[in-house]
C-alpha cells in the first residue's frame, strides 16, 4: 500500500442549520480541511437509510442513500421549498442530530419537494443506472400503501403514484448529490472509503425482491440469524436478528446480488471496508427463537469464491478487509488470500498480549490502522477508563513521563503515522482530543448513539499546519 493517511466521520457528523450533517457545502469545507492538513482519505459509515435506532448498519435497503443527507438549502435555492418551510427545518441545537425532529419533519418536507419536482424524464434516465435502487423505491411505496407493516404481511401490490415519485426524487436528490461531493473531493486529491454492512435487514428491499437469496422458511421469517459471540464488547454477544445469505444459491448465481451492491457501492466511493468480514469465511448462525448470541455456531463461508467474484466489479478500488474480533488461522488466511489490508485498532493494544498485533509497532504496510472506530470509546476516553495499571502501561509504551494525558496526543498521532502501515485513519474525535462523552456508539445498547455532530468552529481549533508537516514527514502525503 501507498503510505497515506486520513479521518473517519460520517456524513451525519458534519457541521450545518438543519438537524444532521448533509451533502452541502460543509461537506466541501471539510474536503478542504483533510486537503489542508495533508491527509488522502474520507472514510464515512454506511450510508443507507438508518434503522428506527438511527443505526446505519440495519436498514430498508443495501442500494438506498439516507434522506436526511439532502441538501435543505440546495431545495430551496431550486425553489422546490418555501422560505417559510426552509426556516422551519432549520435546527435547535448543533451539536447533536436531532432525530426526533428529523423523524417528525423531514420526510414530509422532501414529499412537498417533491411534488414540485416535475422532470420525470430525468428520473427515469437516472434510474437506468441505479435499477437496485429504484426497486428500493417500489418497496417503500408499497410499504407506505401497507400502513408501513412488514413486507410479509402485505395485502396491496400497487403503490401510490404520488408516494412512488416522491422517492425516486429522494433518491435521485441525495446520490447526485453526493457524487457531486465526490467529485469535488477528488479533484482535490481526497479519496472516499464508504462502508459495506455484511448483513441486510429482513424487512427490505433486498429481502423482499430476493427471498430465495436468504435462509427463510415457507412464510418468509428467518429460520438463523446473525450476530457475534461474547466478546470484548458483550458478555451475551451480540443478537443483530438479520437474515443469514443462503449462500449455496447465490453460489449458483454467480453471486448477482453481491456483484450488483459492491458495483454500487463502487459507483459512490473509491473503496469500501466490508464490515464483519470474518463473516465470509465463517458466520455466526443464531436460531432464530433465541434472545442472546449465547447459542450461535459458526457456519463455514463463501470464502475465496466471492472474493473472486469481486475482481471485476471493484477492479482498483481499495478494499478494507475488517478482521476484528475472533480471527482464526482459516480467517487470517482468507485475508491474506484476498490481498485485501486487514485492521489495526490502537485500543485493542493492551487488551491481550503484551506483543500484540495492534500494537504500533507491529503493524504491516498492507494494514489499516486506527486509533479507534466507530464502536470503540475515544481515545481520551479509552485510556482514563483503564486500570491504573494498563494506563500507565499505555503511555510508557509512548513514551510518555508528564502529569495530564491530554499533552500525549501528539505523541500517539505522530507513533501512529511513523508506523509500518499504509494507511492511518484517526477518528474526528481523536483529532479534537475530545472524551466518551462524544463517542459515536456502543455496541449492543441501543440508546444514545450516533448523534455526535461538530461545529465548524471546533474543526477550525484543528492545528492543519502540524498535521500537514507530519504527514510529509512520515511520507504520507
Amino acid at each position: 500500500m501507498k503510505r497515506s493517511s486520513g479521518v473517519l466521520m460520517h456524513v451525519s457528523t458534519l457541521w450545518g442549520d438543519h438537524s444532521e450533517g448533509a451533502f452541502s457545502k460543509s461537506a466541501k469545507e471539510f474536503i478542504d480541511f483533510l486537503s489542508e492538513c495533508g491527509f488522502t482519505y474520507w472514510q464515512v459509515l454506511p450510508f443507507c437509510l438508518p434503522d428506527e435506532y438511527n443505526s446505519p448498519y440495519k436498514s430498508y435497503s443495501a442500494f438506498s442513500v439516507n434522506p436526511y443527507f439532502i441538501d435543505v438549502e440546495r431545495l430551496y435555492s431550486r425553489e422546490l421549498i418555501t422560505r417559510s418551510e426552509f426556516e422551519e427545518a432549520k435546527q435547535k441545537t448543533p451539536f447533536a442530530c436531532e432525530f426526533t425532529k428529523l423523524n417528525r419533519e423531514r420526510m414530509k418536507l422532501l414529499k412537498k419537494a417533491a411534488s414540485r419536482f416535475l422532470e420525470t424524464k430525468l428520473l427515469d434516465d437516472f434510474y437506468k443506472d441505479f435499477e437496485e435502487t429504484e426497486r428500493f423505491c417500489e418497496f417503500m411505496a408499497l410499504k407506505s400503501v401497507n400502513g408501513d407493516t412488514e413486507w410479509t404481511k402485505w395485502t396491496k401490490d400497487k403503490p401510490a403514484k404520488d408516494t412512488l415519485h416522491a422517492w425516486r426524487f429522494i433518491e435521485y436528490m441525495a446520490i447526485t448529490e453526493w457524487l457531486e461531493i465526490k467529485e469535488y473531493a477528488n479533484k482535490k486529491g481526497i479519496k472516499i472509503i464508504g462502508d459495506v454492512p455484511i448483513y441486510v435487514a429482513h424487512d427490505s428491499s433486498d429481502v423482499w425482491a430476493n427471498p430465495e437469496e436468504f435462509l427463510l422458511d415457507e412464510h418468509y421469517q428467518p429460520t438463523n440469524v446473525a450476530g457475534v459471540p461474547p466478546d470484548y464488547f458483550s458478555e451475551d454477544g451480540q443478537l443483530w436478528g438479520n437474515p443469514l445469505y443462503n449462500w449455496n444459491k447465490m453460489k449458483e448465481n454467480g453471486y448477482s446480488w453481491w456483484k450488483k451492491r459492491m458495483s454500487f457501492m463502487c459507483k459512490l466511493f473509491d473503496g469500501v471496508r466490508i464490515d464483519h468480514f470474518r463473516g465470509l469465511e465463517s458466520y455466526f448462525s443464531i436460531p432464530a427463537t433465541e434472545t442472546t448470541a449465547r447459542n450461535g455456531k459458526w457456519v463455514k463461508g463463501p470464502g475465496m469464491s466471492l472474493i473472486n467474484a469481486f475482481s471485476d466489479i471493484c477492479k482498483d478500488k481499495l478494499i478494507i478487509a475488517e478482521d476484528l474480533g475472533e480471527i482464526t488461522p482459516a480467517v487470517e488466511k482468507l485475508v491474506k488470500d484476498s490481498t485485501y489490508p486487514g485492521m489495526r485498532v490502537l485500543q485493542f493494544g493492551l487488551l491481550g498480549e503484551d506483543n500484540s498485533m495492534h500494537l504500533p509497532h507491529n503493524y504491516i504496510n498492507n494494514c489499516v490502522a486506527y486509533t479507534g472506530t466507530h464502536d470503540n470509546n475515544t481515545l481520551l476516553g479509552y485510556v482514563w477508563d483503564l486500570d491504573k495499571e494498563k494506563r500507565q502501561k499505555f503511555l510508557d509504551y509512548f513514551g510518555y513521563e508528564g502529569a495530564n494525558w491530554d499533552n500525549c496526543y501528539d505523541t500517539v498521532i505522530r507513533s501512529m503515522l511513523a508506523s509500518h502501515a499504509g494507511l492511518v485513519i484517526f477518528p474526528i474525535q481523536d483529532l479534537l482530543k475530545y472524551g466518551k462523552d462524544t463517542r459515536l456508539n456502543t455496541p449492543g445498547s441501543c440508546d444514545d448513539n450516533w448523534s455526535f455532530r461538530i461545529t465548524k468552529e471546533q474543526i477550525e481549533t484543528i492545528d492543519r499546519e502540524k498535521l500537514k508537516t507530519w504527514n510529509r514527514l512520515y511520507s504520507r502525503s
